[in-house]
């Protein structure tokens, strides 16, 4: 069982992934130390994992391969597979299509 902190009472040397990334770490493979927990009304409460700065290892740099691959992943993303245009913009999943596809249906009729 992993030790549970309230909001903002975690002790020094735990940070979130997200604080990690802002110092430019990563977990490096570290096991979760301790999970943090912000209280919600009439919800479950948000949890945050913790890790140990003092284990955390520099974020890897993005090499012009990994660049790349980005682009290109981010590209097809754009592609609308029913009319096949590049749209501008990211498909949102919900979708699946471009925004005037998935509108067509619905003016047709």
């Amino acid at each position: 069982m992993i030790p549970v902190y309230r909001w903002r009472l975690a002790p020094e040397g735990l940070a979130t992934f997200r604080q990690l990334r802002t110092l430019g770490l990563r977990p490096g493979g570290q096991p979760v130390v301790a999970q943090l927990e912000r209280p919600r009304r009439r919800r479950e409460p948000l949890v945050a994992f913790l890790y140990r700065v003092d284990l955390a290892r520099p974020v890897r740099p993005m090499t012009p391969a990994r660049w790349a691959a980005l682009e290109r992943a981010n590209a097809a993303r754009r592609i609308c597979p029913e009319c096949g245009r590049d749209a501008g913009y990211r498909i949102p999943s919900s979708l699946g299509m471009c925004v005037p596809c998935a509108d067509a249906p619905q003016l047709a009729a």
